[in-house]
This record gives structure tokens, sequence and C-alpha cells, in this order.
């Protein structure tokens, strides 16, 4: 039985990990930490908890927690994992990151987009990047994971295959990206009230979202060169969900069957990804409350460009889901253990 931490459990993303968690049947939850409501009992602050979790929030303590745990997972805002990991808590417990805190490389470039200082830069190269779809064999070794962004992930795999494969120039790569209001996170903000959101739909981050260069880095990975790209998120009234519609020119003339067998390549043998049937496009709706990811394309001859597009849950695969599946592989399980969740409808 893997025993588990959370920092951060009274969250969004930290109470559907402890959702997932609770119908995980090789792992067990005995610290439930929450900086906001330490000493409250945890079904008080999510009342569909009750009767179902009847422990008390505990701090923030990653010390005390390296000692009792196997895995330590952080769905904190950005820093306060990396002020907190040391060499010395590494040793003893692996830990999963749902922060920004170790997903991009280069040092300067998190300081610059996130606004602030990186606490434990030394531990940024080590750390696996935890898309199990394409890093699978490094996350089965690692001790501390990045789990990528939600914006990041539905993107990566909506892309990757064709940049990997050369079918898509990288230059021309545009993104057009909407969620629902969950991926802000549960903190009270003025954007963020039903009357400001609701019968509204509007781009954010525009030109600057701090996802930008983790998407950047990520495909560029895949492309084999440095990528800048254009991305626009916007916000549209729903709890879950984020939509990606990516669109890039094509840099030779291919059929619908050559694309189809780029994706199968890649995600056949992969439970979590479905590539629809033809002219079937992505929807939100369809995988909510699951950790699947919806992808298919169109090819446009008359542009000569194709259009990517995928669909997810931002809390299940966008973050939580992702971070159980990083456990699983970890700690040699199933990976679809405790995530064989059919998604909700209506």
């Amino acid at each position: 039985m893997i025993k588990v931490g959370i920092i951060g459990s009274t969250g969004y993303a930290g109470q559907e990990l402890v959702r997932l968690l609770l119908q995980h049947k090789e792992a067990r939850i005995v610290w439930f930490g929450s900086k906001s409501y330490i000493d409250k009992k945890y079904y008080e602050v999510f009342q569909n908890m009750f009767q179902l979790v009847d422990a008390t929030c505990m701090d923030d303590n990653m010390e005390e927690l390296a000692e009792n745990v196997d895995v330590i997972f952080t769905a904190t805002p950005q820093g306060l994992c990396a002020s907190l990991v040391n060499s010395d808590i590494l040793s003893k417990v692996k830990i999963i990151d749902l922060s920004a805190d170790f997903r991009i490389k280069d040092v300067s470039i998190y300081e610059e987009w996130y606004g602030i200082t990186h606490q434990s830069p030394q531990f940024i190269h080590e750390a696996v990047y935890g898309l199990c779809e394409i890093n699978r064999d490094q996350i089965k070794k690692a001790r501390l994971i990045a789990n990528p962004g939600c914006y990041p992930t539905c993107t990566t795999l909506s892309v990757y295959p064709l940049l990997k494969e050369g079918l898509i120039d990288p230059d021309s790569v545009i993104i057009d990206a909407k969620s629902g209001t969950s991926g802000a996170g549960r903190s009270a903000k003025l954007g963020n009230l039903f009357c400001e959101v609701n019968e509204n739909m509007k781009a954010y981050g525009v030109a600057n979202h701090r996802h930008t260069p983790e998407i950047e880095e990520q495909l560029s990975y895949a492309a084999g060169q440095d990528m800048k790209i254009n991305f626009t998120p916007h916000l549209v009234p729903m709890n879950r969900g984020i939509l990606i519609t990516a669109y890039g020119n094509l840099k030779q003339k291919v059929t619908y069957d050559e694309v189809e067998a780029v994706y199968d390549k890649y995600y056949k043998n992969e439970y979590f990804i479905r590539v629809l049937d033809k002219g079937i496009c992505p929807e939100t709706r369809w995988v909510e409350g699951s950790n699947f990811v919806d992808v298919n394309f169109v090819i446009d001859s008359r542009t000569n460009r194709i259009i990517m597009m995928g669909a997810m849950d931002n809390l299940v695969k966008g973050a939580a889901g992702q971070a159980v599946q990083n456990m699983n592989v970890m700690f040699g399980l199933e990976e679809n253990s405790g995530l064989q969740l059919v998604p909700m409808f209506p």
C-alpha cells in the first residue's frame, strides 16, 4: 500500500487528488495538508467527503511528511514546492509537484514568466516532465516529477505526433484554447465571480500567458528545434474542461489516412488518448470527470493547413489524474489504476 501525503489538499486540484485516491486500491492518504484549514475536518471544507474522509487538515511540513509517506503530492501555488524541497527529503520520498516550479528547464525563463525567484534550481534538471505518453521511461526512475500544466498537456498531446514526424512547419503553429473557471484555482478572484463569468467569454493572458514557455519547450523537443508560438487562452462559463484548437502549415501534401497513421503510431496503445473517428470533433462534455484526452484533426487542403484538436478535463488529466498516473508509473503499478473513470454525462 502506497502511503500518500498531499500538500494543498483543499484546492480544486488537491480535492480532485483526494477523490481519485480514495478509489485507488493501492494507495492510502495519510496526510491532508492545507495552509488555510489547519485543524479543520476535511469534510467540513468539502461536504462531498462527508463520511468518506474523517481526517483533520494538517500543515505543510514536508520534513515530517517525508518520514511518514512514500509519495508527496504538492498541489500548491508556484514557488512553494521549490521552497520546501531539499536533498534530504528527496532521499526519503518521491515528490509529484503540480505547480510549475520544475517544468521549465531554464530557470531564467521561469523567473521571467512567473515573476518569482526559484528557491531550488539545483533540482530543475533532475525533475522529469510528467507526461507519461511521452516520458514514461524517465518517469519510472524519477524521484521528482514536474506534473504538466493543463493547457500544455492538451496542446502537446494534440500537436506532438505531427511535429515529431515533421509534417507541419514549427514556425507556423498557432494555438487557440478554451478553459472552464476551475483552471484559475479556488481562491476568490473578481474575474471569476458568477456575474463576471456567466453568459460571457473572454480572452486572457494574450501573448503573455505563463503556460506559453512550457508549451514552447515541449513542442520544441518534438520538433527538434526552438519554437515560438502564438497561444491565446479563453475563459468560458463552465466548471471543467479544456478545448484546444491548433493550426499548422503542412510541409507536404498528405491524405487523411496518412495523418491518422501518424496519430495511431503514437497513441494506438495509449489507454488515455482517444483518437476520434473521422469527422468527429473533440468536445469537453465527453471527457468530463475522466483522465481521457480526445484528439482529432481536419486537413484544410484549400489553405494547406491542418487543424489539430484536443479536449480533456483540466482537473483530471490536466492536474490530479495525470499526477496519479505518474504515481502509478513511478511505483510500477498498472498505469490506469484508480483512473478507470467513465466520463460523466450529462
